[in-house]
């Protein structure tokens, strides 16, 4: 466990425990308005992002095109002065739906994943953000918030999917992204003590963590099954 929890701290290189993640003192108000306003803007880009997929499962819309576009909105995300707050949230949001139109390209030709499934793994996605929200709209303590997040989180996506082999998988999957949210959390609160925030920065790097746990998870189910295959 205290491998464990080394490496994660080595990996945000801060000077932040347990303890802190715990702290049932509230929260300043610089820190707790940015960390609900990235809350907000991951919830509208998940949402986003399920938005894109419906339109390519409806319309086929994704293609080079949209991979392009999805490429083009997040250099221009980064080459827009940060006081442009209005403009550096339709940049993200326009790439979140470009990328839901895309990804379903990925997913049906490397992993056979029908479009419905990543839509419903998405909307998923979208009631750990919403919950992450909510809980820090009515909490002003960081351990309240987490605490409670993961609860109704947990909660209400075993609610969501039906019990089966892959909702299984892509329940355990959502459990790790929540704890990484939570980690996550705690950095956005300790750089808070030293200025403002850039919450679209804060974010993007959330919302791609998504498909790269994912992508590993998945590698992990593919390795097994290969194993398992030559075995047999």
């Amino acid at each position: 466990m205290n491998f464990l929890v080394n490496a994660v701290k080595l990996y945000f290189n801060r000077n932040w425990t347990r303890k802190d993640m715990m702290n049932s003192a509230p929260i300043t108000e610089h820190a707790y308005t940015s960390l609900k306003t990235v809350y907000l803007t991951l919830f509208l880009a998940i949402l986003a992002t399920a938005f894109g997929s419906y339109l390519h499962l409806i319309w086929e819309t994704g293609g080079m095109l949209s991979i392009m576009k999805c490429g083009t909105s997040l250099l221009w995300l980064y080459r827009t002065p940060q006081q442009r707050v209005l403009a550096r949230l339709l940049y993200l949001m326009d790439a979140a739906i470009c990328f839901g139109a895309s990804v379903g390209l990925f997913t049906k030709y490397f992993f056979e994943i029908d479009q419905s499934a990543v839509i419903r793994f998405l909307l998923g996605a979208a009631i750990v953000f919403g919950c992450f929200s909510i809980a820090a709209k009515v909490h002003r303590e960081r351990s309240h918030i987490y605490i409670t997040s993961l609860i109704n989180t947990g909660i209400l996506i075993l609610l969501w999917f039906d019990v089966s082999q892959w909702t299984l998988k892509a329940y355990v999957l959502l459990l790790f992204f929540m704890g990484y949210l939570v980690l996550y959390s705690q950095e956005i609160l300790y750089d808070a003590r030293f200025g403002e925030i850039n919450f679209a920065n804060c974010a993007f790097t959330i919302f791609f963590c998504l498909p790269a746990i994912v992508v590993h998870a998945v590698r992990l189910c593919l390795g097994a099954n290969i194993e398992q295959h030559r075995q047999n």
